[in-house]
């Protein structure tokens, strides 16, 4: 393999946390007297931030209202969350098929891994700590670490310095539009994981280098 780095998102690239963001999106709208969202209407948002998932949902880009549905999501299922709800985050989320034996493979590789996702750094933690999987992390850029989301590159180039990697040496993957503009910004050749909510031609207009419709297609490709 030629890259020295594989970086991942982590929403339906890495893991699933449907019910969790479901719940949090359920119970945000309710407090904001809404009906609540389809759970695929959700799914759509994911990679988003929480703000922005909330106006593709609704329509409604008032900021008072996007920050007042952000608040509920974090104290019912957020990093701001105690109980079932915290606990659905943690323990509801599964990593999805492949997901640990190819993060295995790569530091077996002696290969640089980082998770660059919107969710929150200390959640994602928390996710593989409940997993058993903790040693697998090498890095985590969460997005309470950086001051623009994905696409802007700022979370890639702050885990591209950490490593000590260049971009051209490093395969961003992720599941989303929103992550191949990532790296298009952001320098990196970009392979698309169909684990999500996008179809494969909708990066038709991203420079990528290979669609993986699994995580162990994507690990045969990379050969490790």
């Amino acid at each position: 393999m030629d890259y020295q780095g594989v970086f991942f998102d982590f929403d339906y690239t890495l893991g699933d946390s449907t019910a969790a963001i479901a719940e949090g999106y359920r119970l945000g709208f309710e407090a904001l007297g809404l009906a609540p969202p389809t759970v695929e209407q959700v799914r759509r948002t994911v990679g988003m931030t929480l703000e922005d998932g909330y106006t593709l949902i609704t329509g409604d880009a008032d900021p008072g209202r996007q920050a007042a549905f952000a608040h509920q999501f974090h104290i019912t299922v957020g990093t701001q969350a105690h109980g079932p709800g915290r606990r659905l985050m943690i323990e509801g989320t599964a990593l999805l098929p492949g997901a640990a034996e190819l993060l295995s493979a790569l530091k077996g590789a002696g290969v640089h891994t980082a998770i660059v996702s919107t969710k929150p750094g200390d959640t994602l933690r928390q996710i593989f700590d409940h997993q058993g999987r903790l040693e697998l992390l090498e890095l985590v850029v969460g997005g309470d670490e950086v001051s623009r989301t994905k696409p802007d590159p700022e979370g890639l180039r702050l885990a591209l310095a950490r490593l000590g990697l260049a971009p051209g040496q490093v395969l961003f993957c992720g599941d989303t539009v929103i992550d191949a503009a990532t790296a298009r910004a952001g320098g990196c050749d970009f392979c698309a994981v169909l684990n999500g909510a996008t179809p494969a031609e909708a990066f038709a207009d991203y420079p990528h280098v290979y669609i993986a419709d699994s995580l162990p297609a994507l690990r045969d490709w990379l050969g490790v």
